[in-house]
């Protein structure tokens, strides 16, 4: 198991869904909502997820990929990429289901989230496959579907700051490897995957 796969194989659901509401008629508010409902609920869950658990490790071994320099720069993009796609989808919740608004705010949501997806295949999975550990890998993906399961439809949307997410992780990563300088020395790229299975 690979948590790169893990978060296409997100990717492929998200836009399966997506184009089921793009097929549904307008006046079928019922099925529109339930969709839209289903579909909001997992564009969540999936970011909370990655910034969880992908984003930190890809500050911690990545090198940048796809014609972007830096992890940093990578994260940066996504995280603010997660804040317009949930702008987008609250926005929706504020109009009545198959209203014209409300048509109007889940295509920001879908054209916001294509352009992340395809971003952040071309660049960060593209770099975390390259830079992390199979083991590595496979661990995240175990805590990623653990925590997707667990929280799906449980989490309240909150932007992020950007900025503030990247030197907040960095700030983890660095106390974890003062910690790991007492002597002990973890393998390269190593989660202290322990520390996941309380979550």
């Amino acid at each position: 198991m690979d948590i790169t796969q893990l978060i296409l194989d997100d990717h492929d659901e998200q836009r399966r869904l997506f184009a089921i509401l793009e097929q549904i008629d307008r006046t079928d508010t019922a099925a529109l909502s339930a969709l839209w409902t289903r579909l909001a609920a997992f564009l969540e869950v999936h970011a909370a997820a990655e910034e969880e658990f992908f984003y930190p490790e890809l500050l911690r071994v990545g090198a940048g990929a796809g014609g972007v320099d830096s992890p940093q720069a990578e994260t940066k993009d996504a995280i603010a990429d997660h804040n317009e796609i949930r702008d987008a989808v609250v926005a929706a919740g504020g109009h009545e289901v198959g209203s014209d608004e409300w048509y109007d705010a889940v295509t920001k949501a879908n054209l916001a989230n294509s352009d992340h997806m395809a971003e952040e295949e071309r660049e960060g999975l593209t770099d975390f496959r390259r830079h992390a550990a199979l083991q590595l890998r496979h661990d995240l993906a175990v805590a990623f579907a653990t925590f997707e399961a667990t929280h799906f439809g449980r989490i309240t949307p909150v932007d992020k700051d950007p900025e503030g997410y990247v030197r907040e992780v960095e700030a983890k990563i660095a106390a974890t490897n003062d910690q790991d300088n007492d002597g002990a020395t973890k393998p390269e790229g190593s989660l202290g995957i322990g520390d996941l299975k309380g979550r």
